[in-house]
C-alpha cells in the first residue's frame, strides 16, 4: 500500500507534463514480441530523444560473431549464450507487465519537458546560466514548488555540466534524478553515472537554502566528487562543502553551512552525535536548529543494509583492568572446543561446559568465576571468542602494534573502529598487544535512526531490488530500476560448484590462467585478506602475474590505481570487496590515471631524494601490460619539465618529502580541471625566468592525457574483442547483493564482459550457518567420481542460492531487531536530545524556564511521595516531608523556612477549606518573597497551577485540591528563595544564565551516559526472558521506559540540588560537579 501511495505522488508530480511522444512506438512493440522499443540518447551532443527498434539478437556473446563462427566453443559457452537469449526474450515481457517499466514510462514526460527546454538554455551565456539560480530562487519565495521548477532546473545543471565537466546527462540519467527529487532509491547500474545524476536533485533542493548533503561511503569518493562535481554546482552560483576526518570544528561548521555538503557517513553520525555532547552553542557544527534537510544517500544499500548491524559509538574510558585480559587468553589456550567449551558460529556465541567452568576456575585460583567482587567470567568469555571467531587477516590485521579491525562488506581497514565490551582487548591480549582501555558508550546511534531525521530522504546504488521491501518497510522508500543507456550484454556464466576448497581454488587457476594465455584481464573476486594471499601464491606458483588488493596498506595505498587499471590487456587482479564500488573499471585503462602515473615515474625522482614507504611492494605484472607509446612532443615537454624540476629542487634548497613531492604533482595536474589550456601557456610564458614548475607540469600532463587517450581507447577495442572483463567470483557473500556487485564490475556502458562464480561447500558461509551440505556433497561425488571436479546443474546450485536466501533472512530479522530495539532509544534520544539543543542555542529565559519546571517537578515528586488524597492531612507523613525538602534546598531554605512546622503546616491544610475561589496560597504561612512580582512570574506561576490541576499522576480524592496547594505553596516558596538569593548575589545575568545552562546540560549529559549503560544492558539481559514465553521487545519497551523515567527524575533533582548548592555559597564553590 505504501509503495502504491508513493508512486501516485510521482504521478501526481508529473501529471502536467506534456504526454509523451513514442505511444505508437510502444504499441508497436508491444504487439510485435519480436521488437523491443527503447528510448534512450545515442550520443551526448542529440537534443532530441529517438525511439530505435531493433530485433531481439540472435546472439550477444562475443565470441560467436561472423569472424568466429567457425571455432569450435565450449559447451558451456553456447548453453549459456542460448540460455541468455531466452531470458532477455522472458525479461522483455517482463519488463512490460512489471509495476517499474510503468513508473519508468511516466519519467518519460519529465524527460521529453527538459528536453524541449534544452534548446532555449543553450543559448544563454555563462552569466545568464548562473543567474538562473538566483531566478529560481525568487520564484521559490514568491510561492512556486520544486516540482514547479523541476524540469528547467534539471535542463540548467545539464547545461553547466556540459560546459564545465564536458558531459552532458543522458535522458535515463535525467529519470534518476527525478526519482533521487522524489525521496525514492534509483537503481542504476555500474558505469551508468550515478555521481553525475546526483547533481540534478542536490542542485534542485539546494535552492531552498536549507542545506543538501550528498552522503558517500568514504573520504576519497567525497573528496572526489566534491572536486568533480561542484565544479557544476559553483559555476551555477551554489556554495559547495567538504567534510573530511581530521577536519577541525570552525571547518567543518563552515562546510556544513554551504548549500551542497559533501561528506561520509561516518563523519555525519558522529558530528551529529558530537553536537549532542558539546557543553556551549559555540562547539556545534551543524546546522542547529535543523541540522537536516534533504540527503542523496551514494551506495545506499551499503550504508543503510550492510552497515545497519553496527551503531555509530562515541566512547569514554570506563574501569582499567587491562592485567585481566592477558590472565584470560592463557586460559584460552588452556580449553578444548567440544570438551571445555562450545560454539555457535550463527551468532559468535561461547557456552562454557561442567569441565570447562571447574578448569577455569582452578587456572585463575578462583571458587566461583561469576563472582561479584572477582569477576572473571567476561573476561574468559571474551577470550573464548577471540580465539574462535577473530581471526588475523580475515576480521582484522595488526599494524604499527594495533589490531585494526577490517569491514567485512567493504575489505577496508577501519582505523578508528573498535569492538565494544571488551572484544577488542581481548584481541589484543592474543595477540600480544599493548591492550588499551575498556570503554563506555557516550553517545550511539543507528545508521536506520540517523537516516530517519532526514524529512527528505533518497539514495541510489547498483544493487538495491533485492532489498526493496526492507526499504519499503523502514524507510518508506521504493526503488526504481533506472534503464541502462547501452543495453547490457554481460553474459552470467552458470555457478559451478565444488565439494573441496583445493578443488575450487584450483579451477580458479587454470580459469586466470586460460584468461591470460589469450589477454582478457581477470578480477578475481575473494571474501578476505587470508583467501586474496593465499591464490596470489598459487599464481606465483604459475607465473602468472598479478595484482592484489586488499585490506594490507602495501596494498590499500594504490586501490584507486589497481582497479582503474583492472581493465587493460592482461592485467590480473585479486581484490577483497574493496574492488566492488567506487572507481569504474574501463576497458583498456583509465587515461587519467595512466597519465598521471607517466608523470610521477618521470619527474618524482628529480623533486626528491626520499624513496617510496618501504612496505609498498613494486609488482612486476605491469611489465607483462602492453607498452605505453609517448609521443615526440609529450617526451621533450617531459624533459625539460624534470629539468625544471631537478632545478628547483636544488637550487632553492627544497627538501620535499616522497609525499609532499606527490601532493605537488596532484594539485598541479588539478589545475588542468579549473584553469584553461590557453592560460597556462600563458603562465608558463611569463613566468618562464621564474621556472613556474606547476603550470609546467600541468602543461606536460595534458599533452600525456592526449598520448593515454589514444593508447586507452585502442587497447580498449582490442579487450573487446577479446570478450572483455572477466570477473571471478571465489564464494557466495552473505546477501545476493555483494554477488551482484561484484557482477557489476563487467559489462559496464554496454561493454562485453562475463562473470563465473566458484562455490565450494566448505566455504565459511556453508560452515558458519551450519548448513546441511553432505547431501551435496555425496552427489558431486556420484556425478563426478571426483571431489574436486565442478558440476553446473540447476538443482544443486538453486540449493546452494536458497541457503543465501536463507542467510539473507538471518540478517534481516537481526537488522529488524536491532531497528525494533532502537526505536525505543530513538524517542528517548530525540527528547533528551532536542532538550539539549533548546538549553543550548535557545533564549536564556529559557534556561530559567526549564529550572523554574525542574523546581517544581523535584516539589511534586516530594509532596506525592507523602501525601494521600483519600485521607485526611493528619495522616499524611508531613515530618518527613519537610526534611526531604530541607534536604533538597540546603541553606537557602534555611530563613523562609523557620517559620514552618508540622503543626503549622497542618493548621493551615485544615483551613484551605476556608480559602475563596481566587485564593490560591496557604493560610497562616510565610509567604514566598517577591514571587509573583513582574509579569512573567505571575504568569510563570500561574502555568505551574495549570500543570498541577491537569496533572493525573495524583490521586482523585476529597483531599486532591489541598494536595494541590501544597504543591505549588513548597514550589512557589523554593523559586522565590532560588530568585532572591541570585539577586541579592550581584552577579550578571549573563553569568547566571551560564551557570544555570551548564548546570542543567552537565547533569543531563552524566544521566544519559548512565541510561545508555542500562539499556545496553538490559538488550542483552531481556533475551533471557523468552524462556519464560515473554516478548523480549515489549519486555524492552516496558523496562526501558521505567528506567528513563527514572533518570529524568534524577537528572531534575541533581540540577535542582546543584544550583541551590552553588548559589548558596557561590565563592565557596568552584565547580557545579566537584570531582
Amino acid at each position: 500500500m505504501e509503495l502504491t501511495t508513493r508512486i501516485t505522488g510521482i504521478g501526481a508530480n508529473t501529471i502536467k507534463r506534456p504526454k509523451t511522444t513514442t505511444m505508437a512506438a510502444f504499441s508497436t512493440a508491444v504487439s510485435n514480441p519480436a521488437f523491443v522499443a527503447v528510448t534512450s540518447k545515442s550520443y551526448q551532443s542529440s537534443s532530441c530523444p529517438c525511439t530505435y527498434f531493433f530485433a531481439v539478437p540472435t546472439t550477444s556473446f562475443p565470441l560467436l560473431s561472423s569472424r568466429t563462427r567457425r571455432r569450435r566453443l565450449p559447451p558451456t559457452l553456447i548453453t549459456a549464450s542460448l540460455k541468455g537469449n531466452l531470458g532477455r526474450v522472458t525479461k522483455t515481457w517482463g519488463d512490460f507487465t512489471s509495476l517499474n517499466y510503468w513508473v519508468v514510462r511516466d519519467y518519460y514526460r519529465l524527460v521529453d519537458y527538459v528536453n524541449s527546454f534544452e534548446s532555449q538554455i543553450q543559448k544563454l551565456s555563462d552569466e545568464q546560466l548562473t543567474a538562473k539560480t538566483a531566478e529560481f530562487r525568487y520564484r521559490l519565495g514568491k510561492g512556486e514548488t520544486l516540482a514547479n521548477i523541476e524540469a528547467e532546473a534539471f535542463a540548467v545543471v545539464r547545461e553547466a555540466a556540459k560546459r564545465k565537466l564536458g558531459m552532458r546527462h543522458f535522458d535515463v540519467q535525467i529519470i534518476g534524478g527525478a526519482v533521487l527529487n522524489d525521496g525514492s532509491i534509483a537503481e542504476m547500474k555500474t558505469g551508468e553515472g550515478k555521481t553525475l545524476v546526483s547533481t540534478l536533485a542536490a542542485y534542485l533542493n539546494a535552492l531552498t537554502g536549507e542545506g543538501v548533503h550528498v552522503v558517500t561511503v568514504n573520504d576519497y569518493l567525497a573528496q572526489r566528487d566534491a572536486e568533480w562535481m561542484g565544479r557544476v554546482h559553483r559555476f551555477l552560483g551554489l556554495s559547495v562543502g567538504l567534510i573530511q576526518r581530521g577536519m577541525k570544528a570552525k571547518e567543518r561548521r563552515s562546510n556544513y553551512r554551504c548549500d551542497i555538503t559533501y561528506t561520509n557517513n561516518s563523519e555525519l553520525g558522529f558530528d551529529y552525535l558530537r553536537d549532542n555532547l558539546a557543553g556551549s552553542s559555540g562547539q556545534l557544527v551543524m546546522r542547529w536548529p535543523k541540522p537536516f534537510h534533504f540527503a542523496i544517500v551514494d551506495e545506499v544499500d551499503s550504508v543503510l543494509i550492510d552497515e545497519g548491524r553496527n551503531p555509530l559509538l562515541i566512547s569514554g574510558e570506563a574501569t582499567t583492568d587491562a592485567a585481566r585480559y592477558p590472565v584470560a587468553a592463557k586460559v584460552a589456550e588452556l580449553l578444548m572446543r567440544g570438551l571445555h567449551y562450545n560454539i555457535e558460529l550463527k551468532d559468535n556465541s561461547v557456552e562454557l561446559t561442567e569441565e570447562g567452568i571447574t578448569l577455569a576456575e582452578m587456572a585463575l585460583e578462583t571458587k566461583d568465576l561469576w563472582d561479584e567482587n572477582d569477576p572473571w567470567a567476561r573476561f574468559v568469555m571474551n577470550a573464548l571468542k577471540a580465539k574462535e571467531f577473530y581471526r588475523q587477516d580475515v576480521q582484522y590485521i595488526v599494524k604499527n602494534g594495533k589490531a585494526l579491525i577490517i569491514n567485512e562488506l567493504t575489505g577496508r581497514v577501519e582505523e578508528k573502529r573498535r569492538w565494544s565490551e571488551g572484544i577488542h582487548q581481548a584481541v589484543e591480549a592474543k595477540e600480544g598487544l599493548q591492550i588499551q582501555a575498556d570503554s563506555v558508550v557516550v553517545a550511539q546511534i543507528t545508521y536506520q535512526s540517523l537516516f530517519k531525521l532526514y524529512p527528505k530522504l533518497s539514495g541510489m546504488t547498483g544493487t538495491a531490488k533485492t532489498e526493496e521491501k526492507e526499504f519499503l518497510k523502514m524507510f518508506q522508500m521504493p526503488v526504481i530500476e533506472v534503464p541502462t543507456n547501452m543495453p547490457n550484454i554481460r553474459i552470467d556464466l552458470p555457478i559451478q560448484a565444488f565439494a573441496t576448497a583445493r578443488g575450487k581454488w584450483e579451477y580458479v587457476r587454470e580459469e586466470v590462467a586460460s584468461m591470460f594465455r589469450v589477454g582478457r584481464p581477470v578480477l578475481v573476486g575473494t571474501t578476505s585478506v587470508e583467501n586474496s594471499e593465499y591464490l596470489s601464491a598459487l599464481l606465483r606458483e604459475s607465473k602468472i602475474p598479478h595484482n592484489v588488493l586488499n585490506a594490507r596498506p602495501k596494498y590499500a595505498a594504490k586501490e584507486a590505481q589497481t582497479v582503474a587499471q583492472a581493465g587493460r590487456k592482461y592485467a590480473i587482479t585479486i581484490s577483497t570487496n574493496m574492488a566492488g564500488r567506487g572507481t569504474d573499471i574501463i576497458l583498456g585503462g583509465n587515461p587519467k590515471m595512466l597519465a598521471k602515473e607517466v608523470i610521477e615515474e618521470s619527474i618524482l625522482l628529480h623533486m626528491t631524494n626520499d624513496t617510496p614507504d618501504s612496505e609498498v611492494e613494486e609488482t612486476k605484472w605491469q611489465k607483462v601490460l602492453p607498452k605505453m607509446k609517448i609521443g615526440p612532443s609529450s617526451l621533450a615537454l617531459l624533459a625539460k619539465t624534470a629539468l625544471m624540476a631537478k632545478y628547483v629542487a636544488k637550487s632553492e634548497s627544497k627538501s620535499w618529502t616522497y609525499q609532499k613531492a606527490k601532493s605537488i604533482i596532484s594539485e598541479s595536474i588539478e589545475m588542468t580541471q579549473s584553469v584553461a589550456l590557453s592560460e597556462l601557456e600563458r603562465l608558463v610564458e611569463e613566468q618562464a625566468e621564474m621556472y613556474p614548475l606547476g603550470p609546467c607540469i600541468a602543461l606536460v600532463y595534458l599533452s600525456v592525457l592526449k598520448d593515454c587517450q589514444i593508447h586507452c581507447f585502442n587497447e580498449g577495442l582490442e579487450v573487446k574483442r577479446l570478450g572483455g572483463l572477466h570477473v571471478i567470483g571465489t564464494s557466495l557473500h552473505e546477501s545476493r547483493r555483494i554477488d551482484n556487485q561484484l557482477r557489476g564490475r563487467a559489462g559496464r556502458q554496454g561493454d562485453p564482459g562475463s562473470t563465473r562464480f566458484m562455490v565450494s561447500l566448505q566455504d565459511e558461509m556453508f560452515q558458519k550457518f551450519n548448513f546441511d551440505t553432505e547431501w551435496a556433497v555425496k552427489l558431486i561425488s556420484r556425478i563426478t567420481n571426483d571431489e574436486d571436479v565442478p558440476i553446473e546443474g540447476d538443482s544443486i546450485v538453486g540449493q546452494l542460492l536458497s541457503l543465501q536466501v536463507s542467510t539473507e533472512k538471518y540478517f534481516f530479522n537481526i537488522r529488524k531487531s536491532l531497528v525494533e530495539f532502537d526505536e525505543v532509544l530513538e524517542v528517548q534520544r530525540k527528547h533528551v536530545y532536542d532538550l539539549r539543543q533548546l538549553i543550548l542555542t535557545g533564549e536564556s529565559e529559557s534556561c530559567s524556564h526549564h529550572i523554574f519546571q525542574y523546581m517544581q517537578a523535584v516539589v511534586d515528586e516530594i509532596v506525592l511521595g507523602h501525601v494521600n488524597p483519600l485521607k485526611h492531612p493528619s495522616c499524611w507523613n508531613l515530618d518527613k516531608l519537610l526534611k526531604d525538602f530541607v534536604a533538597v534546598s540546603g541553606k537557602i531554605l534555611d530563613e523562609p523556612c523557620a517559620g514552618i512546622t508540622v503543626e503549622s503546616l497542618m493548621q493551615s491544610l485544615a483551613k484551605v477549606h476556608e480559602l475563596s475561589d481566587n485564593d490560591l496560597c496557604l493560610p497562616n504561612l510565610p509567604q514566598p518573597q517577591n514571587a509573583l512580582s513582574g509579569i512573567r512570574k505571575k504568569t510563570s506561576s500561574l502555568k505551574r497551577w495549570l500543570a498541577i490541576c491537569s496533572d493525573d499522576s495524583l490521586k482523585d480524592g476529597r483531599y486532591r485540591v489541598t494536595a494541590n496547594l501544597l504543591r505549588k505553596y513548597l514550589g512557589d516558596l523554593l523559586i522565590a528563595s532560588y530568585t532572591n538569593t541570585i539577586r541579592e548575589s550581584g552577579y550578571a545575568e549573563e553569568y547566571v544564565k551560564e551557570i544555570e545552562r551548564a548546570a542543567l546540560v552537565k547533569s543531563l549529559d552524566c544521566f544519559w551516559r548512565d541510561h545508555l549503560v542500562n539499556m545496553n544492558r538490559l538488550n542483552s539481559a531481556v533475551n533471557v526472558r523468552s524462556f519464560g514465553h515473554r516478548d523480549p521487545l515489549e519486555e524492552y519497551k516496558i523496562d526501558g521506559c521505567r528506567f528513563f523515567i527514572s533518570m529524568l527524575s534524577a537528572t531534575r533533582r541533581l540540577t535542582v540540588e546543584s544550583l541551590l548548592r552553588y548559589w548558596s555559597s557561590p565563592m565557596e564553590s568552584q565547580e557545579l560537579y566537584p570531582s
